[in-house]
């Protein structure tokens, strides 16, 4: 699940997403995309493909609406809080600051903006959070 802390990541963030998107297809694939519309607001173009293997545009929120859809999963709001704690504590244990992990990031984000979005302070897609954890992961001892 991607609200898990990592301490390996795949070799790269577009992989890391496949993995995390996988999960998410499965869940939908299990409950179909008309139930999972109608429990988590979101449009069936969207869900659809997210089964087809395709990577639409979520939010982390979205990410976690589907996620918590599966057996034995927290609320999605719980989900979101813990994806968060988890980036923060894998900054800490690899001693990576806002700094260095936008150094290392393949996507558009300034140090400020990595900040405010791992505090939840602005609103994180699900790609921007696979970009943020693969760096901090990877950055990992």
């Amino acid at each position: 699940m991607f609200y898990e802390q990592r301490m390996t990541v795949p070799d790269s963030p577009a992989e890391l997403r496949a993995e995390y998107e996988d999960d998410l297809a499965a869940i939908v694939e299990r409950r179909g995309s008309a139930d999972v519309a109608a429990e988590t607001g979101l449009e069936r173009d969207v869900l659809e493909a997210l089964t087809a293997g395709d990577s639409p545009a979520l939010t982390l929120e979205e990410a976690a609406q589907i996620q918590s859809l599966a057996d034995g999963e927290p609320d999605p709001e719980t989900m979101v809080t813990m994806a968060l704690e988890h980036l923060l504590l894998g900054m800490s244990t690899a001693v990576l600051d806002v700094d260095a992990v936008e150094s290392h990031l393949e996507i558009d984000l300034d140090a400020k903006e990595v900040h405010q979005k791992i505090e939840g302070r602005a609103p994180m897609s699900f790609e921007e959070f696979v970009h943020v954890q693969h760096v901090i992961a990877d950055g990992a001892p």
